[in-house]
């Protein structure tokens, strides 16, 4: 079998060969991310408040599988960079077996955890009974999710990231054109309300799921999916995990981050959780695509440690951190100089424009320091050092972020005034300013202790 291009294309060439299809394929995912709430915003405030609530399940359900995707995808990558391909197999099909099993503890949660869940947060009937509907059909038919998004993950480990671009989009715009059918009613359906968001997402996202198979199946050729005389194999399950609890925890702090700022914001006035849903919506736009170079870089990243080849990885890292950051400043113009024209999208009142403005430029200063750290965060994962990226997380949303927010809402909040809720914004670039020392801190150290140990021969410096 002929070398992998990891391992001998030009760096610069390669990384854009590996992200682009997939820096496109998630904007594509971003835009109808935000369709969806376009659509649901005429429905009423109540049905996108409901929408934004339900986010901090949504993204926990990602969580999971996307926290063990890259468990399976970092393994997959150095096994294949080891030239071992019947490793990389056997990651392959024990990944795809426990994320499976990850589903049907979200399928339960569907049935029987979601009124609860909105109780937790509200007693609003309308917001209560908007979230109840489209969350659990969001949770029940979270099969096509798991399955898209794990099988992309194994044509990304091998490079075959074109495909991902066809089956992401592909999703995406089933889902953009059945979003208004079902939610308006059109060509003879009946209106759905919000439901129809969700009926609209679950089947974009399985038909994705059935192409992608149809893709490893036939065009992948260095993986070999086969579940005959199949049995879990404890070890490869147990290396999967050494790199994806870690990213699990780390994706997942950030649902308890949704979760617990929306019960502060919701002190002042449900218009500023609306706000707040708003925001992450828009800001996928930005940080759609750094993910999209994230997930092209690290199996050039996990590729080359294999391969032991400490140059070609300092290349990619470089190389990547300057188009994050890049594409993360043109986020933070886009938010400074038009929050008003992205409100007016979401049809937005006078009370959320008000707040809304100010939610945008304050928090968007955060973008000047997400580009590197989301950046270091993956090498982190790619290296097999997954502990790291924890560590940042965890400290960033909730040893900064969460006291923080919660100190301005009761030093500098009023809960009779609900514009006062704009000083809890602030505490979005304060938790990033500690968060890009760390993420440096770090790089640093996983650099000198691992990349040098490759070849003695390196002396430079990152």
């Amino acid at each position: 079998m002929e070398e992998n291009k990891m391992g001998v294309m030009p760096i610069k060439k390669l990384v854009i060969t590996m992200s682009l299809p997939m820096m496109i394929s998630m904007l594509v995912q971003a835009l109808y991310n935000v369709v969806d709430s376009l659509f649901v915003a005429r429905v009423s405030e109540d049905a996108l408040t409901a929408v934004s609530l339900a986010f901090s399940v949504q993204n926990l359900m990602i969580s999971f599988i996307s926290g063990t995707c890259v468990g399976i995808n970092a393994l997959l990558s150095r096994y294949l960079g080891a030239k071992n391909h019947e490793g990389a197999n056997r990651v392959a099909v024990n990944g795809l077996f426990v994320v499976v099993i990850t589903y049907i503890f979200f399928l339960l949660f569907g049935l029987f955890g979601t009124r609860a869940f909105f109780h937790m947060l509200t007693k609003d009937k309308g917001v209560v009974d908007a979230g109840v509907e489209y969350l659990s059909i969001i949770s029940i038919a979270s099969i096509g999710m798991t399955l898209q998004m794990t099988l992309e993950r194994l044509l990304q480990s091998t490079g075959k990231t074109f495909y991902t671009m066809i089956t992401q989009g592909l999703g995406a715009i089933i889902n953009i054109i059945l979003d208004p059918i079902f939610i308006f009613g059109y060509l003879g359906m009946p209106a759905m309300g919000v439901a129809g968001a969700a009926v609209a997402t679950i089947f974009g996202q399985i038909i994705a799921a059935g192409l992608a198979l149809y893709f490893n199946l036939k065009k992948n050729d260095e993986i070999k999916l086969s579940f005959k005389g199949f049995r879990p194999q404890g070890n490869v399950i147990g290396k999967i995990y050494q790199v994806a609890i870690p990213s699990i925890i780390m994706m997942s702090v950030g649902s308890i981050l949704n979760f617990f700022m929306n019960k502060i914001l919701l002190i002042f006035t449900k218009t500023a959780t609306t706000v707040f849903g708003v925001y992450f919506k828009v800001q996928s736009f930005f940080f759609m695509p750094v993910f999209g170079l994230n997930n092209g870089m690290v199996p050039i990243v996990a590729y080359n440690y294999g391969a032991r080849n400490p140059k070609r990885i300092k290349e990619t890292v470089k190389f990547s951190v300057i188009l994050a950051v890049a594409i993360m400043l043109f986020g933070l113009a886009v938010m400074q100089f038009f929050p008003r024209e992205i409100l007016l999208m979401f049809n937005a009142s006078e009370d959320m424009m008000i707040i809304g403005i100010s939610a945008l430029r304050i928090i968007s200063l955060s973008f000047l320091f997400a580009g590197f750290c989301i950046i270091a965060g993956s090498v982190f994962q790619a290296l097999g050092n997954g502990v790291y990226s924890l560590i940042v997380s965890i400290a960033r949303q909730l040893v900064v972020l969460l006291p923080a927010a919660y100190l301005l809402a009761k030093v500098f909040g009023d809960p009779s005034n609900p514009y006062s809720v704009n000083a809890v914004w602030w505490s979005f670039p304060i938790a990033e300013i500690m968060s890009v020392i760390v993420s440096a801190i770090l790089l640093i150290r996983i650099f000198n202790k691992k990349i040098r140990s490759l070849n003695d021969d390196v002396v430079d410096n990152i």
